[in-house]
């Protein structure tokens, strides 16, 4: 039986590489919509929209789908998450599911998959999701978010750095190392909202700081992290004027066949 859970999208204006992210048209629907879109058929008792700015209220309305305001000054998703689940006066116990706000492609199941994982994991505060890495170009890359596990499928550390990275090490992906061994990480994180509203009072740790991942705060604070294995990718996010670029021709391609 799957658990019950809340998905939750952090949206806001400000970014320096895309100007007005949650907004941007995606085959004449703005891509937070989209998103939305998408966590509505994972199962979720209810999908929310957490929003910085009152014009992505409105563009939410315009396609029924519900959002809360929450305040500017958030430094994190995670922050702005804490915030929408006191307004929707969210119990302790309940499941949170954060769904990144760039993310239009994402998989239902996946988000399924994170909150039924973390429903059935008690010694962790947290879940989320990683799939195999099976190229060089992605190893390397610091916008890859790579993480080693440990054998209770736990986190053991997120980098931006290639980890674990083998001794013997060429200049190509070893097959005969990596399979089981190199992930990458995706966005996705299962909460329960009384844990959030305690992270939401830790102040950011050194790791956290030096590789701009808040997930560390959670593993510097000496608490676990599910991770949930897909075989499958989970889209592609948005995060260059190069990906919005891709997405707009795939959800172009779609809406035209």
């Amino acid at each position: 039986m799957n658990p019950a859970f809340t998905v939750i999208i952090p949206a806001r204006m400000a970014s320096s590489r895309l100007p007005n992210k949650p907004l941007a048209d995606l085959a004449g629907v703005p891509m937070v919509v989209r998103v939305a879109q998408q966590a509505q058929q994972s199962g979720a008792q209810q999908v929310v929209v957490a929003a910085d700015d009152e014009r992505i209220v409105q563009a939410c309305q315009a396609w029924d789908v519900q959002a809360v305001m929450t305040q500017t000054h958030h430094l994190s998703g995670t922050d702005r998450i804490a915030e929408a689940c006191q307004t929707l006066k969210l119990q302790d116990d309940d499941l949170v599911v954060n769904v990144q706000g760039d993310e239009p492609l994402i998989d239902p199941q996946h988000i399924q998959d994170v909150a039924s994982l973390l429903a059935h994991h008690n010694e962790c505060v947290m879940s989320t999701l990683a799939h195999p890495i099976e190229s060089t170009s992605d190893l390397i890359n610091p916008n890859v978010v790579k993480l080693v596990l440990n054998r209770q499928g736990h986190a053991l550390y997120f980098s931006r750095a290639p980890i674990p990275w083998w001794r013997e090490a060429s200049s190509t992906l070893n097959p005969s190392v990596a399979p089981g061994l190199v992930f990458r990480h995706v966005g996705l994180y299962g909460y329960r909202v009384g844990f959030l509203k305690a992270y939401a009072q830790w102040t950011a740790t050194p790791l956290e700081q030096l590789e701009a991942l808040e997930q560390l705060r959670v593993l510097e604070n000496g608490h676990h992290i599910a991770v949930h294995i897909s075989h499958q990718t989970s889209g592609v996010g948005v995060d260059t004027p190069e990906d919005l670029a891709r997405v707009q021709a795939r959800f172009a391609l779609t809406s035209s066949g």
